[in-house]
């Protein structure tokens, strides 16, 4: 909804509110946004995405969801994908993918074969997407232990670690496969380009009963053969890793002290953190998810602790490679059914500033915050997978991801009197009270306001009556202005609601998928606007907002009149 001049002194209409919601009982939420007083460049941690499938990115919704990611912001988000060294005929399957880049003719000799990965990474750098490289998993060709090759993972049951998650036979023929890969990659895509990729070794190498068969002493030797290669293709590729699983061990420690030790370049450190939702029995055959925000932040926090303890490494990038609520994309049931909805979107929205203040506290450097969702292709529609899109339609999550890309520039002071503690939310969660916090940016003349309503637990409550009180602004919005007023809830950009509402079609008509596309967009409120009066440098916002609902309130000088 726009509203223009607001600024100039222009009052608007009452506080959204529509149907039986304006008869709800709400709580007064009070922020304070002081536009001059900056805090610091904004990082865009955001813009990180993965998943274990790589061959979905070529097909026809992976292809969509591609795009939308690399328009949020052109050739500076990253995308990570298991199985790019796997052997097979590229055909996908739920935690699995293959490019069979590598196999050895009769007298064991190399035979390489990029095509596979070449069509992955140009479908990435056409959508204005970047690889954050992992290097694995292990070719048939090469494994220690080759039988079985495949996992037969379903959801709910399946060996995962099977032929492709053992150490190589010869390192040197790893090693020389890694060099081949990335020297190719140059001549393909140019030294400039390669160089501003992202190059780790495996995935979650301390989780030896899953992603890894040897020990941690063979994990760091295949991780310095791979830098090796990498480096040795192109002396100045940014190299990191270990993207291990957080588990609040010492790993991440090991990991250190052994590249120190053995000299291995080492320009980012990344780890993976996740939440712990449950399904709590209300009774009378109904039941509820909560979510485990303490948890995720929990095991960030023990990470970014030891690298905080290490003087080498307390200034290096870090990505947390892996970054959710829980830890199975392609895995399904109750506790799980937060996915569709404003549950997962809200809780993003109040999980990334924690992050990055817990980063903050620390004193360590964090560049990155990787979702690992993305797309199951031919998958039933809001199917519960963690995904951004279900059958090419964005989900209520995706347009937060669209929120953060609207706040650029510098972060402003931003205090809210019913965002929760980060130590309160750290030890138990968001489990009493509800959780109304927000975060603000100054770009320029634009003023960005992100404001997320957020509770643990996935059960009805009362609406927030939100003011927020703005000072310090920029003078060419002192002199008008014009808001934009978007929001994520149970009646705006949420494909999800709109499907139900049509009565969960398994197969919806053309008409029906273009009105759920339509639905699935990035929405300003509708109705009355948030009212607003203006004084002086400053001006105040007042609107509701629902639980599990986030605002992002934009304003930008208005446009001179004639």
């Amino acid at each position: 909804m726009m509203l223009k001049s607001v600024l100039a002194g222009l009052a608007a209409a009452a506080s959204l509110a529509s149907g039986a919601a304006a008869q709800e009982a709400s709580f007064p939420v009070a922020i304070s946004v002081d536009a001059a007083k900056t805090e610091g460049p904004v990082k865009p941690v955001w813009r990180f995405f993965g998943a274990d499938e790589p061959n979905y990115a070529t097909m026809k919704d992976g292809r969509t969801t591609l795009a939308t990611l690399g328009s949020l912001s052109p050739d500076r988000v990253y995308f990570r994908a298991h199985n790019l060294l796997t052997s097979g005929d590229g055909t996908p399957a739920l935690k699995w993918g293959s490019t069979n880049i590598y196999t050895e003719d009769a007298q064991g000799r190399p035979v390489y074969n990029f095509t596979i990965v070449d069509h992955i990474f140009d479908t990435y750098r056409e959508r204005h997407v970047k690889p954050y490289v992992e290097i694995g998993f292990m070719p048939e060709a090469m494994s220690t232990r080759p039988q079985p090759y495949q996992h037969n993972f379903r959801p709910g049951s399946g060996d995962i670690r099977t032929g492709w998650a053992y150490p190589p036979k010869d390192y040197a023929k790893w090693e020389e496969l890694i060099y081949q890969w990335v020297r190719h990659c140059v001549e393909r895509y140019g030294k400039q380009e390669v160089e501003s990729w992202y190059f780790e070794t495996w995935n979650e190498a301390n989780l030896e009963k899953y992603y890894w068969g040897g020990n941690q002493a063979d994990f760091f030797r295949l991780h310095d053969a791979a830098v090796r290669g990498v480096r040795r293709a192109l002396p100045t590729a940014r190299v990191g890793g270990p993207d291990i699983a957080g588990m609040r061990d010492t790993y991440l420690t090991d990991f250190m002290n052994h590249v120190k030790q053995a000299g291995t370049p080492t320009d980012f450190l990344s780890f993976h953190a996740k939440g712990t939702p449950s399904f709590i029995d209300d009774g009378n055959g109904k039941g509820h998810v909560r979510m485990g925000l303490s948890t995720h932040l929990q095991v960030a926090d023990h990470e970014f602790a030891q690298v905080q303890k290490d003087a080498t490494f307390r200034n290096t990038p870090i990505v947390i490679g892996e970054s959710d609520p829980e830890g199975c994309a392609a895995c399904q049931g109750p506790a799980n059914a937060y996915r569709n909805g404003t549950m997962y979107s809200s809780y993003t929205a109040a999980s990334f500033p924690r992050l990055q203040a817990l980063a903050t506290r620390r004193g360590v450097n964090l560049e990155g915050v990787l979702s690992w969702a993305f797309e199951f292709e031919d998958q039933p529609y809001f199917a519960g997978f963690r995904q951004l899109t279900s059958a090419g339609i964005d989900l209520p999550v995706m347009n937060i991801f669209k929120m953060f890309a609207k706040m650029d520039g510098q972060y402003v002071a931003a205090t809210s009197d019913r965002q929760l503690p980060l130590d309160q939310v750290m030890a138990s969660g968001v489990r009493g009270d509800a959780d109304v916090g927000t975060l603000a940016t100054v770009d320029e003349n634009k003023v960005a306001i992100l404001v997320w309503h957020y509770h643990d637990d996935d059960l009805a409550g009362p609406d927030a009556a939100v003011r927020i009180s703005l000072a310090g602004l920029p003078a060419a919005l002192r002199k008008g202005a014009t808001m934009t007023h978007y929001r994520v809830d149970r009646d705006h950009s949420n494909s999800y609601a709109a499907w139900l509402k049509m009565g969960s079609p398994i197969a919806p008509s053309d008409a029906q998928r273009a009105t759920l596309l339509e639905a699935a967009k990035l929405t300003t409120v509708d109705g009355p606007a948030p009212a607003v009066q203006a004084g002086g440098r400053g001006a105040s916002i007042d609107f509701r907002l629902p639980r599990q609902g986030v605002s992002l309130i934009v304003l930008e000088p208005a446009a001179p009149t004639r």
